[in-house]
């Protein structure tokens, strides 16, 4: 298990690109699993999330070339369906979440699928009903083998259908999207998620030869078609690892420029982060991010305690949550952070009371921070890293800390932000692996 040691105090300097985004490459690259001909596709990170979903596909035959930094050449024409079966298939896609992006496609060009218990963070319950009933809606049949632990999927001639989905889960519309592409007729998908991440899926499809209308929205209607091509796909900049360096910004007193952003794609990301008394600039595309001395936390306008909670795109994600908190330990104000949709993600700010933070968890679901108003400089201490979020919370929290910590399980990090030690020292952070 590997660490970082991380000396805090210091004010950082200097320009950072974004990778490219986390939750679109999972999709995407599943994606191409629906056509036999090339896809090529740019932006995408060298995280062990992705690097792992590219090794579960080159194991059930894709070809996957890298033709350059971030880009690969992806072939699915000769893919062994009879993997699915084998017990290596079972070990790689167990120890990774986005083996689930798998359903749809395999449902749909195969006829059949398998699904093991994903893996992923241990950040509260992450159902697979919306999945699951979807598939079910267009003639997939599901049945679970409990010495497997997982469903088998059979789906032998889908047919378009109309479904209202009781959640909009991200990757449930971008499984049910996937499958309905290659099904017999239309399909109505209503009350679909509609973050970037499935506008880029969408996109991608219909370059492929799809026909997705209503992309952006929360009804989609796909007519299905016989096979799809190839085409080339670039991910866009990841919002979370934009909205993480944001925050680092702020924490640590920094003059940052994030280069790149999309900012068209950011939603009201900016816009809570402004909520926290963070003070940016856009500059053609890119979010520069002078030194702040002091961030104030705004009121609602009856003179109410702010709150910041998670919702479905157009809201504000889930995965800033982490974020959100950590910056307000130092702002000057107090907040209510209500992280609605996972019970167990907020469970990582007893590493933040040790370090001095003013936070009470009100319950799995909210916590309270009174800002410090830098009165009093997070200590140094050391730590664990429970999940990807919450360990890049602790570590702007350590590099803005006095003295030096430790932060172990950082394969966590790993995950999803690329060569991150390296891309922040560039900017002047202490940052050490071991």
């Amino acid at each position: 298990m590997a660490s970082f040691k991380v000396e805090g105090g210091h004010r950082l300097k200097g320009e950072i690109i974004p990778q490219g985004a986390k939750n679109e490459a999972l999709q995407v690259i599943c994606a191409v699993l629906l056509t036999d001909q090339d896809v090529v596709m740019h932006n995408i990170p060298h995280i062990r999330d992705v690097n792992k979903l590219i090794d579960l596909l080159v194991a059930l035959g894709v070809e996957a070339e890298k033709i350059g930094d971030g880009s690969y050449r992806f072939n699915a024409a000769k893919v062994n369906i009879d993997f699915l079966n084998d017990d290596n298939f079972f070990a790689i896609a167990g120890q990774l979440r986005g083996s689930l992006m798998t359903l749809g496609p395999l449902a749909a060009r195969f006829g059949k699928a398998v699904i093991p218990r994903p893996g992923g963070d241990k950040i509260g319950r992450r159902r697979l009903d919306t999945h699951i009933t979807g598939l079910e809606k267009l003639g997939a049949t599901f049945t679970y083998n409990n010495d497997k632990k997982a469903f088998y999927v059979e789906a032998k001639a889908l047919k378009g259908s109309y479904m209202l989905l009781e959640e909009a889960s991200v990757t449930g519309t971008a499984n049910i999207l996937m499958a309905a592409v290659l099904a017999q007729g239309a399909t109505t998908i209503y009350n679909a998620a509609c973050e970037p991440y499935l506008q880029q899926l969408s996109k991608m499809l219909n370059a492929m030869g799809a026909n997705i209308k209503g992309i952006g929205s929360n009804k989609l209607i796909i007519e299905g078609v016989s096979s799809l091509g190839g085409c080339t796909h670039s991910i866009l900049p990841d919002m979370i690892e934009i909205g993480s360096f944001i925050g680092l910004a702020a924490m640590t007193q920094s003059e940052v420029t994030i280069k790149n952003v999309s900012y068209d794609n950011l939603g009201v990301i900016p816009n809570k982060f402004k909520k926290l008394g963070i003070k940016f600039e856009l500059r053609d595309d890119d979010i520069y991010i002078p030194e702040q001395e002091v961030y104030e936390i705004e009121t609602f306008i009856d003179g109410s305690i702010m709150t910041i909670s998670d919702a479905i795109w157009p809201g504000f994600t889930p995965d800033l949550i982490s974020i959100a908190l950590v910056v307000a330990t130092q702002a000057k104000g107090s907040v209510l952070i209500h992280q609605k949709m996972f019970e167990s993600r907020l469970f990582f700010v007893d590493k933040l009371i040790d370090m001095g933070a003013q936070i009470i968890l009100c319950d799995p679901h909210r916590a309270s921070v009174i800002g410090l108003a830098r009165k009093s400089q997070l200590k140094a201490i050391e730590m664990s890293s429970p999940d990807i979020r919450a360990g890049v919370s602790l570590l702007i929290a350590a590099l803005s800390a006095k003295g030096t910590s430790t932060i172990h399980n950082i394969e966590q990090i790993d995950r999803g932000y690329q060569y991150i030690e390296q891309r922040l020292g560039a900017l002047g952070a202490k940052i050490t692996r071991q």
